[in-house]
């Protein structure tokens, strides 16, 4: 893998893993793309490490929320923030349990391009429910709306299906505003993508010495781009864009059919 290559990965995985378009069907179809690109050779090993770079940029955009969070655990008073660490608890469950049942067939669907275009169509779909349905979202989190965005967030499992995309769609048609919902989804990453990355540590090898700069090179254009994905997110949901990017998803996921359906 060259430093260009990686740079090219690390940017799909930063700007996707918080955008809802699916960093893991972007990944699984730009490493198809990539002429001559060995998706065995590169292993998990680099995928664990652009996940790892994604985690940084999410603790680094909300490090004062996660500082007042972990206080509240210590000190009086601070129900609200203890109530938030609750509902992210519950929220994570369900993406465990699908974890650790299905991660070997979830995985293999990578394999399959035209699945991943498929499932990119069923992203965009998604981000159009809360205006087909006029979803009154103007509540605070509830119990109930942490299991319904966890359980969207365990679908998201599947490559092409968006991590933040389900989740912030779940929290508003729970009823949720959507600047919580999107905070709340950014904060569930911090368990979803560790757990994630705990999991493939027992599938890593050692980085190769003439891959050291490539791997750091594709680390570094993955966190800073995934800081500027959070903030364009948090952005655009406040101002109601949210589902435009449903047709980007659309788009892309008919392109692929299309592409990888004729080769």
């Amino acid at each position: 893998m060259s430093i260009l290559e990686a740079i090219i990965l690390g940017i799909v995985q930063g700007l996707t893993e918080f955008l809802p378009v699916s960093s893991s069907g972007h990944l699984a179809l730009a490493q198809h793309l990539i002429p001559g690109f060995d998706v065995e050779e590169v292993g998990v090993t680099f995928d664990l490490m652009l996940h790892i770079a994604t985690l940084f940029a999410v603790l680094i955009y909300f490090r004062l929320k996660l500082v007042t969070l972990g206080a509240s655990l210590f000190e009086k008073g601070r129900t609200a923030d203890r109530r938030l660490i609750f509902l992210l608890f519950i929220a994570t469950l369900p993406i465990v349990v699908a974890g650790f049942t299905l991660k070997d067939p979830l995985e293999q669907v990578k394999e399959y391009p035209v699945a991943v275009s498929a499932l990119l169509c069923v992203t965009g779909l998604i981000l159009f429910i809360p205006g087909w349905i006029n979803a009154r979202s103007d509540r605070e989190h509830s119990l109930r709306s942490s299991v319904i965005m966890g359980i969207g967030q365990a679908f998201a499992l599947l490559p092409g299906i968006s991590r933040s995309g389900t989740t912030i769609t779940a929290g508003m048609i729970a009823g949720v505003k959507p600047q919580l919902a999107a905070e709340f989804s950014f904060l569930l990453a911090v368990p979803a993508i560790g757990g994630a990355m705990v999991l493939k540590m027992k599938d890593i090898s050692s980085i190769p010495t003439d891959q050291v700069a490539p791997y750091a090179a594709g680390m570094i254009a993955a966190f800073f781009t995934g800081i500027v994905a959070i903030y364009a997110v948090l952005t655009l949901v406040g101002r109601g864009k949210f589902r435009y990017f449903g047709y980007y998803c659309i788009a892309v996921g008919i392109a692929g059919l299309i592409y990888f359906s004729t080769r």
